[in-house]
């Protein structure tokens, strides 16, 4: 099975949740490449598509598989190779993006939710189905605190809390996490930026919590894997957190009151263990290539109907 891979490289690579789904995949025996996007906004999208029929023309893939909506717009502006798109949360749930996506729902062969939120967000297509990033679990694993530290150059007596994003993205609603941290006295609160992808594994082994208060979010891979390293969670009811983390002694929601936000740091500071997250994770099969499996199904299904 060809693969062609249809995504934005904005942030100057591959956005890792997508590299690693393609990584699974090709270990699973599909033959996998990828053309990627650079811009924002429906024109500097649109404008590709010369540049992708080309690549069409040279690859020869079965299926195309888009990620978001604008990738899934542009890559069913060609109607000879049958698209799949995945909804990531931010194009479902910016008012900005949500036409153009919505679009792409109709045009795709097949669509798949990282939640069930965004899919009824979406209108709950029925050609849809709710798949979750997977979770690299050798990568993100549990590590001794102190040996995380040290890897790290950390104070072994401060207290952590690592923030879900950059401070500087509004989604993240930095403020609120900066505010509640505060009130909390020798608590550091760590900016995720500029780290290599095993510097965060390392991170959410050596910080005594992960917060997140975004305003909106799909399926918060931040938070799956911290709960794959055992750390203990803060989050407010956002994308499907609180399904996931539901009744994980050391995970606690929160609502949007930075005293709310604090009370529930302070518990995972005073409770001072780490949490079965991984567990949840293993069970409910969220890991990179169980993730891999059900996709690969998606796209059989579709050529079975499509030379049916």
């Amino acid at each position: 099975m060809k693969l062609l891979i249809v995504c934005s490289i904005n942030s100057g690579r591959v956005a890792p949740f997508v590299e690693e789904q393609g990584d699974a995949l090709a270990a699973a025996g599909v033959e996998v490449d990828y053309f990627t996007l650079r811009g924002k906004g429906l024109w500097n999208y649109v404008r590709n598509r010369k540049q992708l029929i080309k690549k069409i023309k040279e690859f020869h893939p079965q299926i195309i598989h888009a990620h978001y909506g604008l990738s899934g717009l542009l890559a069913n502006l060609q109607r000879n190779v049958p698209v799949i798109t995945t909804y990531h949360g931010s194009d479902i749930n910016d008012s900005q993006v949500f036409l153009f996506s919505k679009i792409a729902v109709i045009l795709s062969a097949y669509n798949i939710f990282v939640s069930e939120k965004i899919r009824e967000k979406a209108g709950s297509p029925k050609n849809s189905s709710i798949i979750p990033c997977g979770v690299d679990l050798n990568l993100f694993q549990d590590i001794d605190k102190t040996i995380a530290r040290e890897k790290l150059g950390m104070d072994l007596q401060q207290k952590y809390i690592l923030f879900a994003g950059t401070f500087s993205n509004p989604v993240k609603n930095a403020a609120l996490a900066i505010k509640s941290s505060e009130m909390l006295d020798n608590v550091r609160l760590l900016e995720l930026k500029g780290y290599t992808r095993e510097e965060v594994a390392l991170l959410m082994n050596a910080v005594d919590a992960v917060l997140m208060t975004s305003y909106s979010e799909g399926s918060p891979q931040f938070i799956k894997e911290a709960m794959a390293c055992g750390c203990p969670v803060v989050s407010v009811d956002v994308g499907d957190v609180y399904q996931l983390m539901n009744e994980i002694e050391g995970c606690y929601g929160c609502s949007y009151n930075k005293e709310d936000v604090a009370a529930k740091l302070m518990k995972v500071l005073e409770r001072g263990q780490r949490t079965e997250g991984r567990k949840r994770i293993v069970e409910l099969q969220l890991d990179t290539e169980n993730v891999a499996k059900r996709i690969r199904e998606v796209y059989k299904m579709i050529l079975n109907t499509r030379f049916s």
